[in-house]
């Protein structure tokens, strides 16, 4: 009996170690072909022309223009947009959830709150096409509402479910002690949520937002489809603006395989990996550093 326990352990063991090195091995095998087919670009352009130029015309008849800063400009303005929308809402929903709301409404908020990133990123699109959009062009007096600022709207409740979950959970699983402490020594509950538990947590949160923010810089769908598309350097949010993952779906079916455009979009590609890749390494660092200081 026990040599069949040991072998059964041994088999999951097995199971769970091939399956991390094969994420693993996919995680790398897509950063090798990322890389080397976008290294190939700066054979024929100079990354100060690929990072620093203003303007991206490929299909220019006379000079090809390959400058991805308006692209980068648009990822930032959409990304940032988001975060500032959804933080506080964010927060002040993972707050309630965690320290105020009663068992029965956190049953309901919860999931609720998870079906919000089982939408498919389409429907947000149309919603943000049909009914955001018009509303912003009125209420602002706009030719029309595709722009940055509606994509950072719909970007924003994307992001949301990220946010409110993992700060909720750093939340609630903060000691009990922290909030007995604090009320004991005659702080309200508001003051015990503001001045013990927020700073307590914040390096959880921070988290939170690191991982929203990943997610925001990798959305394709909704800023393909309300960010307006056009390549013009940006001046304002309401502006429209083309980042780099809608500017690689867009061109890339239309792109002969080994050309220079090709490896051009490679090369955006690989930036927009190494961009998620660092903020979810440092999201990850976040996480891990709280947990051990709270021994979670």
């Amino acid at each position: 009996m026990r040599n069949h326990r040991d072998i059964k352990e041994r088999i999951i063991k097995l199971f769970f170690s091939a399956t991390s090195v094969t994420a693993l091995v996919i995680l790398v095998g897509i950063f090798l072909f990322l890389f080397i087919t976008g290294i190939q670009a700066f054979g024929q352009i100079t990354p100060a022309e690929f990072f620093l130029g203003s303007e991206w015309n490929p299909n220019a008849y006379e000079e090809p223009k390959w400058g991805i800063l308006s692209l980068i400009i648009g990822t930032l303005m959409i990304t940032i947009g988001a975060l500032i929308m959804a933080i506080p809402v964010g927060l002040a929903s993972a707050i309630y959830i965690a320290e105020i709301a009663d068992s029965k409404t956190k049953e309901i908020l919860k999931p609720v709150i998870e079906m919000i990133a089982g939408i498919p990123s389409v429907v947000l699109g149309l919603i943000g096409i049909v009914f955001l959009s018009p509303l912003i062009a009125n209420f602002f007096g706009l030719n029309h509402g595709l722009n940055a600022f509606t994509s950072s709207a719909i970007v924003g409740i994307m992001v949301l479910p990220t946010i409110i979950s993992i700060s909720e959970d750093v939340l609630t699983s903060l000691p009990n002690e922290f909030r007995e402490a604090s009320l004991a020594l005659g702080a309200t509950k508001w003051q015990m949520i503001r001045m013990t538990l927020f700073p307590a947590a914040l390096s959880g949160i921070a988290a939170a937002v690191m991982l929203g923010l990943g997610r925001a810089v990798g959305e394709t769908m909704v800023v393909l489809m309300v960010a307006g598309n056009a390549l013009a350097m940006p001046l304002s949010f309401f502006d429209p603006v083309r980042p780099m993952t809608a500017n690689i779906a867009i061109e890339i079916k239309e792109v002969v395989k080994g050309s220079l455009h090709y490896e051009t979009l490679f090369a955006i590609g690989f930036v927009l990996f190494i961009m998620t890749f660092i903020v979810n390494f440092i999201s990850d660092i976040v996480i891990e550093k709280e947990m051990r200081k709270y021994k979670w």
